[in-house]
């Protein structure tokens, strides 16, 4: 049977403190991602990119949370791009932009499975836990909060995006990588009761094991395994072009044998690939490393 997927870009970069994750979409089109992703047998189409507003469009709102009025506006219409792939039976492959995108693509992967009283898990890839809300953040970026509202923490016109709130059990929920933490963050995460796999758990047990429990937590109870990877989860001397490198992440074989191990489940039913800075890049080279882990993730092998 052949297998499908739809690309869907998202130049978002209003819940970011800096400009240039807008560009990662076109960054990983340069990279030939579509026809790759024919070569290694799947049917994809690219709808192109989700509308988003220049900052300098729009009103900052809420200084506890920057943006957040436009951001949930573009994420409303990444969940409509997201579950119109699903009811075609393609894997959404959404291509970002800053990580607040994720409570749109995630939100339209749990409203597909819920409309069949299904549920998802997720595996959540990332230097940090953006597990903030606008009362413990100190930034307000947006971009620091979207796994808190995933799981229903903070903002409720956040939380609710897709008509529904939470959109994935805690107990689904798994952090990987996870290296850089704000202090009240911390204590979202711990109350949160979420599975959360550093890079010293990486650097103790060893990456696969670190998956076979992230993926045995996703999976549990859940038709399949939604993937939201933040490329900052991967070290900078592998990824430097992100907004907020931090050292001492994943290599590029830890990254590719993650994506490896997800893709041998058969359970994956959608990707995010985000925070790409082109601006900050080299030669593009986080863009090509970030599309050979979409192609390690869709099931393209060594061997």
């Amino acid at each position: 049977m052949l297998r499908k997927a739809a690309i869907i870009g998202v130049p978002l970069d209003l819940g970011a403190n800096r400009r240039g994750v807008e560009m990662g979409p076109s960054g990983l089109r340069v990279t030939n991602l579509a026809e790759r992703i024919r070569k290694i047998g799947y049917d994809v189409v690219d709808r192109g990119d989700i509308d988003v507003p220049l900052p300098e469009e729009c009103d900052i709102g809420d200084p506890k949370m920057k943006y957040a009025e436009d951001i949930k506006d573009v994420c409303e219409d990444v969940c409509a791009a997201s579950l119109k792939a699903h009811k075609e039976g393609r894997i959404p492959l959404v291509l970002g932009g800053d990580h607040s995108l994720a409570m749109g693509s995630i939100a339209g992967s749990a409203k597909f499975h819920r409309e069949k009283d299904e549920r998802i898990g997720l595996i959540w890839f990332d230097a940090h836990g953006d597990m903030n809300t606008p009362e413990s953040s100190l930034s307000g970026n947006v971009h620091g909060m979207p796994l808190a509202h995933v799981l229903g923490m903070g903002d409720e016109e956040l939380m609710s995006i897709g008509g529904f709130k939470p959109k994935v059990r805690k107990s689904n929920c798994v952090l990987v990588g996870i290296r850089d933490l704000d202090e009240r963050e911390k204590k979202n995460i711990v109350e949160s009761g979420v599975m959360v796999f550093t890079m010293k758990d990486i650097d103790k047990h060893g990456v696969s094991h670190v998956m076979d429990e992230a993926i045995e937590a996703a999976s549990r109870g859940t038709e399949g395994i939604h993937v939201s990877f933040d490329i900052d989860s991967c070290d900078p001397s592998i990824a430097p072009g992100v907004g907020t490198p931090k050292k001492g992440g994943l290599e590029y074989r830890e990254a590719h044998l993650c994506m490896e191990m997800l893709a041998d489940t058969k359970d994956v039913i959608a990707i995010d690939m985000v925070e790409i800075n082109p601006i900050l890049d080299t030669r593009n080279s986080t863009a090509e490393f970030a599309s050979e882990l979409i192609l390690s993730c869709l099931g393209k092998r060594i061997f």
